[in-house]
């Protein structure tokens, strides 16, 4: 399946900690920025063929992938001065960069993708920005026999904060962590029919307008994952997982698990 990724918006509550001029997914972790790493997840499970929905920061990561250096993630020998690659990221991709307007909103970048897909029933998409270890082929299988027209990955809430429950004079009853009440937060790696296209409005937003009307009419599936999930949406997101990668903890890099337990 196609992976549409949404890569254009401004970050700003990443901007006030970085380099203005440097968009979110183009932020890195390790070696290579976070959109690569949301790619090379794709890819792991057979999904190869992307469309970036660009608009702020559309130059940098056009020219990321344009001056692309495959020995920095992959070995190689240096053989009488000319490089042998012994693996390869991008040599089986396909990559269509798209300008979706600097600001558009998410729904509406995936409205002017639309051409690109053509033919394809269903389809991926997901943020630039958020890394996860969930097993991407058991997501659209549950999705397909749910027999919904469009499906979201649902995580416990991320925040640090705690609730109260309080009474009428003030006297608090009970303190609980956010993350253990009941609920689940929109996680993205969307998968999509055709059918989102009939819902989404000029100018609307994919969750809100598009899966909200899913919602209400009984066709949107949720798939519950309690494994590893994290956004880069601040600072410290980021630089969580940038010191994650460096302890060697990095359960979002599916493909590398695999090729250690060969």
């Amino acid at each position: 399946m196609k992976v549409v990724l949404f890569c254009g918006g401004y970050g700003m509550r990443m901007r006030s900690s970085f380099d203005d001029a440097i968009p979110k997914p183009m932020q890195m972790v390790g070696p290579r920025p976070l959109i690569w790493h949301v790619m090379r997840y794709y890819a792991h499970f057979g999904h190869k063929e992307f469309i970036l929905c660009l608009g702020y920061g559309a130059a940098h990561i056009k020219s990321y992938f344009l001056a692309y250096q495959e020995s920095a993630s992959n070995d190689f020998v240096l053989r009488h001065g000319q490089v042998e690659l012994l693996h390869s990221d991008l040599s089986e991709w396909s990559i269509t960069f798209v300008d979706t307007g600097a600001d558009s909103t998410i729904g509406e970048r995936l409205r002017r993708i639309r051409p690109h897909l053509m033919g394809e029933e269903y389809f991926l998409a997901n943020y630039a920005d958020v890394l996860t270890d969930a097993p991407m082929d058991h997501v659209i299988e549950q999705f397909h026999r749910s027999g919904a027209a469009a499906s979201m990955l649902i995580v416990p809430p991320q925040s640090s904060f705690h609730c109260v429950e309080i009474s009428e004079a003030g006297e608090i009853k009970e303190i609980v962590s956010v993350s253990k009440l009941p609920i689940w937060e929109n996680g993205g790696y969307f998968v999509l029919s055709q059918a989102i296209f009939d819902l989404l409005p000029p100018g609307g937003d994919l969750v809100e307008d598009a899966c909200g009307t899913l919602a209400a009419q009984g066709r949107l599936f949720g798939y519950k994952h309690l494994g590893f999930w994290k956004p880069a949406d601040t600072f410290k997101e980021r630089a969580d997982l940038e010191a994650s990668y460096h302890r060697g903890e990095r359960p979002w890099m599916v493909w590398e698990q695999e090729a250690f337990s060969s």
